[in-house]
């Protein structure tokens, strides 16, 4: 019912409605009703945020007393770099997933679509003979594509974002599979490519400064642009978004796109790291990549939610899957923690999404009922 009176607002105050006035988004204190399309029933970000923040930052300062007391070696130099060069790849893809989330949407297929680039970046450099970095642009490019063909369906078609996802998801991989007819792999790449993935800049893995780059990038569309602002919107309220004026169909269309080429640069990282292109990079990424965002505050009803909570649930992760592997002096059902850990691991991914979505559920309610306590004129008043 909110939804439906935010659009009708919409339609009523379209003509009224610019894009300037997109920048006061952020700045609206408490749950409001404004004229503004970005503004209908948002919580005040950032303190909320501020606090959901703050509870991240202390779940991985936990993690990390927990497995410096409990495991070895962790938080040693060589380990912490360790963390984040394996995580690098699931960081990229979180980050590109926000502002798909935050439109109330999903993808699915980019831990496919991963694996898909990978393969087309070893054909084109052992097939067809292409340098290592002209064809990691290519394949960045064949994300995009593929990115593109989800935008289609979800911004053009307005089909689900779920299943559309859902079935690209078997389509990418599948088409991996294919062309590498189930086996086939690439290596021998150079080493100056290999660099990419194994290699350190100023004490920090390589990959990582991509990733700080795209961070920013993202950050700065999603929170100091009105392109950002305006998924909130969409997310809140679509078709209230539509009516507005807001280029709904455009900006949905940026949003998969981005996420497409976000997974084809993650997979030429990859091949840099494991010197090697097959069909199976990337299997189970999407669903670290959602855990991410979701744990991050994201909520996935879309409308809320911001970068910085997506990085640092991109480091709980990255923590945990790490942290898992160094405990080898206990035992879990007879078996040690550490050879046990990708198994062990999976399993706590998979109560923290459930946690997460819980969460956002029950924020969800909570807001709406206070949006009908604050709507509700007070019977006493004159």
């Amino acid at each position: 019912m909110l939804r439906a009176c935010a659009s009708s607002h919409a339609a009523a105050t379209s003509k009224r409605f610019s894009w300037k006035s997109l920048t006061a988004y952020e700045a609206e204190d408490g749950l409001t009703f404004s004229t503004d399309p970005l503004k209908w029933g948002v919580f005040r970000t950032k303190g909320i945020f501020a606090r959901h923040e703050a509870v991240l930052l202390l779940v991985i300062a936990v993690e990390l007393v927990l497995f410096q007391v409990l495991g070895r070696n962790f938080l040693t130099g060589g380990n912490v770099s360790n963390v984040f060069r394996h995580s690098v790849e699931i960081g990229l893809l979180a980050l590109a997933m926000t502002p798909v989330i935050l439109t109330g949407g999903i993808d699915l297929s980019v831990g496919s679509l991963m694996g898909l680039c990978a393969v087309l970046f070893g054909m084109m450099v052992k097939m067809l003979g292409l340098d290592p970095w002209v064809a990691g642009c290519l394949a960045v490019l064949c994300g995009a594509m593929g990115g593109a063909v989800n935008a289609g369906l979800v911004a053009g078609l307005k089909l689900p974002p779920l299943i559309v996802t859902l079935g690209t998801f078997s389509l990418f991989r599948g088409l991996a599979e294919a062309f590498t007819k189930g086996s086939e792999s690439y290596s021998g790449f150079s080493e100056e490519f290999l660099a990419l993935g194994n290699s350190d800049l100023a004490g920090v893995p390589t990959q990582v400064w991509i990733l700080v780059a795209v961070g920013l990038g993202i950050w700065f569309l999603v929170h100091r642009t009105t392109y950002g602002r305006s998924l909130r919107a969409i997310g809140f309220a679509e078709e209230g978004a539509r009516y507005a004026g807001l280029p709904v169909g455009r900006n949905l269309s940026l949003a998969y796109i981005s996420a497409g080429a976000v997974a084809g640069l993650a997979a030429v990282i990859l091949v840099a790291r494991l010197g090697e292109a097959r069909a199976n990079a990337g299997i189970g990424y999407e669903l670290l990549a959602i855990t991410a965002v979701v744990l991050g505050g994201v909520s996935i009803f879309g409308g809320s939610g911001n970068v910085s909570g997506t990085v640092l649930g991109w480091i709980s992760l990255a923590i945990l899957n790490n942290g898992l592997t160094r405990i080898s002096g206990y035992e879990i059902l007879g078996e040690k923690v550490s050879s046990v850990a990708r198994e062990l691991s999976g399993l706590l991914t998979g109560l923290l999404l459930l946690s997460a979505l819980a969460l956002a559920a029950s924020t969800k309610t909570l807001a709406l009922r206070r949006a009908r306590k604050q709507s509700t004129p007070d019977p006493q008043s004159p």
